[in-house]
């Protein structure tokens, strides 16, 4: 089966680049969207993220075959709540957020009786916002699939299907996997480096004896790569820590047990276990260019007028 109406709930980063993307790549494909803001529903008409922006969440998804919500994880029941009432009858749902075992079941008490399959591509920036989107942003990314286990609607092979060949045709590489795996994979992969660059940056801001002009004019280098990760969006990524943080905690108690270790071989002098540490750290990173996820270039491959 293939998807001919696609609806966008939450015209964002992700909701735009996907309508963008759609357009590009799909072009026979109709697509539809709402935001509740309604400046992104007048910016997203002026860009053309999507083919017609509706009024309400309810018109968007009229004759939808598939809708996908990009809203943050903390909003994405109501958001969903606000669609039960007009979802066509066989459309699948689909999402775009960053925990699963929580979206899964907010979708599922606001919309029973409907096919749902979450995913998430992992693939954006720290921008937010109906002008950040951008129709490549999907390319050579991976977007993780969770399809609920049977007898759920979701479980239906033939709509996975038909969602992965939709990811795929926007450039991504698709993986499928059990919901509570993907939040403990992402909770270290992503969530967990979030939640370290928002505290380091937020150290550096309450140093006493450290003017916030010294902070930002010495910056140039690792610093700002973490004030880069620091500022995404705020209200999305409070939503993931509060939707996994299950995970999150874990992988944090893990992370302090080896920042200890390491705070303890300064203390001492042991430079052979600093060595080894950062030896086998850089391989990860070497690994990460060789999978094409990243730049090898320096300095990330930025030009001097990127931000």
């Amino acid at each position: 089966m293939t998807f001919q109406h696609v609806a966008i709930i939450g015209l964002g980063l992700l909701g735009g680049s996907i309508g963008l993307a759609v357009q590009e790549h799909l072009p026979q494909i109709k697509t539809t969207g709402y935001d509740a803001d309604p400046a992104t529903r007048a910016r997203a008409a002026e860009r053309g993220l999507i083919a017609a922006v509706c009024d309400s969440a309810a018109a968007a998804v009229q004759g939808a075959d598939l809708v996908i919500m990009c809203v943050p994880v903390g909003a994405m029941g109501a958001a969903a709540a606000a669609i039960a009432g007009a979802l066509p009858a066989g459309a699948l749902v689909s999402d775009v957020g960053s925990s699963k075992q929580t979206v899964a079941k907010a979708l599922a008490e606001a919309l029973p009786g409907h096919a749902i399959i979450p995913a998430h591509p992992v693939a954006g920036t720290e921008r937010s916002g109906p002008d950040a989107g951008f129709a490549s942003l999907f390319q050579q990314r991976w977007c993780i699939i969770t399809p609920p286990a049977p007898p759920a609607l979701g479980a239906d092979p033939a709509l996975l299907a038909a969602l992965c060949a939709f990811w795929e045709a926007l450039g991504a590489k698709v993986d499928v996997m059990d919901a509570a795996h993907h939040d403990m994979v992402l909770a270290v992969t992503s969530h967990l480096p979030h939640l370290i660059a928002y505290t380091i940056v937020g150290t550096a801001s309450d140093l006493e004896g450290v003017t916030e002009s010294e902070v930002i004019k010495y910056s140039a280098g690792g610093f700002r790569d973490f004030t880069r990760i620091a500022a995404s969006d705020p209200t999305m990524w409070r939503d993931v820590f509060l939707s996994n943080k299950d995970a999150v905690l874990d992988m944090l108690q893990r992370f302090t047990e080896d920042l200890t270790a390491l705070q303890r071989a300064i203390r001492v002098g042991d430079g052979d276990q600093l060595f080894e540490h950062f030896a086998r750290t850089r391989a990860i990173r070497r690994s990460i260019i060789e999978l094409g996820q990243d730049d090898a270039r320096p300095d990330f491959g930025r030009s001097d007028h990127d931000s």
